[in-house]
């Protein structure tokens, strides 16, 4: 039984993997060169269930408006006259309620800890190597009032499984000595003990690897241009080098899936929010931090990948352009030198913006619409490394008529589509 994966990312590697445990014959096609060359390529690198919740905050819709005058918010907002980018504001401005953000957090986080797991797993069986980091993460807060409010808010963490442990900021420093020179600019800080951080892409390219040594076929520089359909079942994929069939088909193309699926009769709720990174060099520098996490109150994130270190930052609402200015970086630069000003070589850093594929919600989008052969695994957001493990799992679950290892109340097609 053949098996036809749209897309090689992390989303769509992992799923073509899951679906070769389960016997299927799999072939994966993308239109760039090699794997992770898109969304999964230089994306933040923390593998953070304990920083799972949902930006869809009551606060969200404020930060939005605000962005429109200055432009250091964590969230951005570019006016467009796109009616996609609209709507699409409209539905995730409906899900900025306490009662929205509670729901959504509990989901992700859920899904977060169960990928944790299946990532194991994964990682136990093939070996493949990504930079690996586990011993937690940090997730640092400057004010004491933001520091306590965070302790407070993360109970809904807690209460759904996963670990988080509060430190003043001299326990922060045991944790991590890259913050002994700063400490005073910390309150303290929220550590997630089981949280770790990796390469994605290098990930992503080994465990295709390893998939292609085991017979997954993988057809790159391959342009998807529609979808032929016959009633209710999908007949096959028409690309720029000819029609692609399969028995079954998984949709896993990221910021590109509504496209597709429009050809179904199918508006996926998914959108665009591009997201800044810059890689940093490190080798022969003084205090680069030794595990991974958040400038809480400027959003920065950072993460060691062997001899580099990854700074990422901003959501920003501006359309499918993957543009940057050296101005984007000012900011993640600023607060990368206060946290560490002798961590990195920053005269040599490498700049990049990618495109994450956000749900109103904040979770992926499962199952099936009319089409009985055609499956979704879409959606990920800003957490496709913490999440595309569980999502692949559940993916070849759900098409071998599995029971998902999870609830997936709110995160299924039928759930999100009216």
């Amino acid at each position: 039984m053949k098996a036809l994966v749209l897309g090689a990312g992390l989303v769509g590697v992992t799923t073509a993997y899951e679906l070769l445990k389960d016997g299927w014959d799999v072939t994966v096609v993308d239109r760039e060169d090699a794997p992770a060359r898109f969304t999964s390529h230089a994306n933040a690198g923390l593998f953070a269930p304990g920083h799972a919740y949902a930006w869809s905050s009551a606060q969200a819709p404020g930060i939005l408006l605000k962005s429109l005058i200055h432009n250091d918010q964590a969230l951005r907002l570019k006016l467009s006259l796109d009616p996609k980018m609209w709507r699409w504001m409209w539905q995730f401005y409906r899900q900025c309620t306490d009662e929205g953000a509670r729901a959504n957090t509990t989901r992700k986080v859920k899904l977060c800890l169960y990928s944790q797991s299946v990532f194991h797993d994964t990682v136990g069986a093939t070996g493949v190597s990504y930079d690996g980091k586990t011993g937690g993460l940090l997730y640092l807060y400057r004010s004491q009032s933001s520091f306590e409010a965070a302790a407070k808010k993360a109970s809904i963490l807690t209460e759904n499984g996963c670990e988080l442990q509060t430190l003043e900021r001299r326990e922060a420093v045991r944790v991590d000595l890259a913050l002994e020179p700063v400490q005073n600019q910390f309150a303290g800080a929220l550590f997630a003990p089981k949280d770790e951080s990796g390469d994605a892409c290098m990930f992503t390219e080994a465990l295709a690897q390893w998939c292609q040594t085991r017979d997954v076929t993988f057809k790159y520089g391959v342009n998807i241009e529609g979808v032929a359909a016959e009633g209710d079942r999908v007949t096959g994929i028409a690309t720029s080098k000819g029609i692609e069939t399969a028995d079954i088909y998984v949709l896993c193309l990221g910021v590109y899936s509504p496209h597709l699926a429009r050809n179904l009769g199918v508006d996926l709720p998914v959108y665009p929010v591009k997201g800044y990174s810059m890689t940093v060099p490190v080798a022969g520098h003084d205090y680069p931090p030794a595990v991974g996490g958040v400038d809480e109150e400027n959003l920065v994130a950072y993460c060691p990948m062997g001899n580099r270190l990854r700074l990422t930052a901003t959501a920003e609402f501006s359309g499918y352009s993957t543009t940057h200015r050296p101005s984007d970086f000012r900011h993640m630069i600023k607060v990368a030198k206060q946290l560490f000003p002798r961590g990195g070589d920053y005269s040599n850093a490498t700049y990049w913006a990618g495109l994450r594929p956000m749900t109103p919600e904040g979770t992926p989008i499962f199952g099936q619409g009319r089409h009985r052969n055609f499956w979704y695994n879409t959606g990920q957001g800003h957490m496709g490394w913490t999440m595309c493990h569980a999502s692949a799992r559940i993916t070849a679950d759900l098409i071998a008529g599995k029971p998902p290892a999870i609830d997936l109340d709110g995160m299924t097609l039928q759930s999100r589509v009216s």
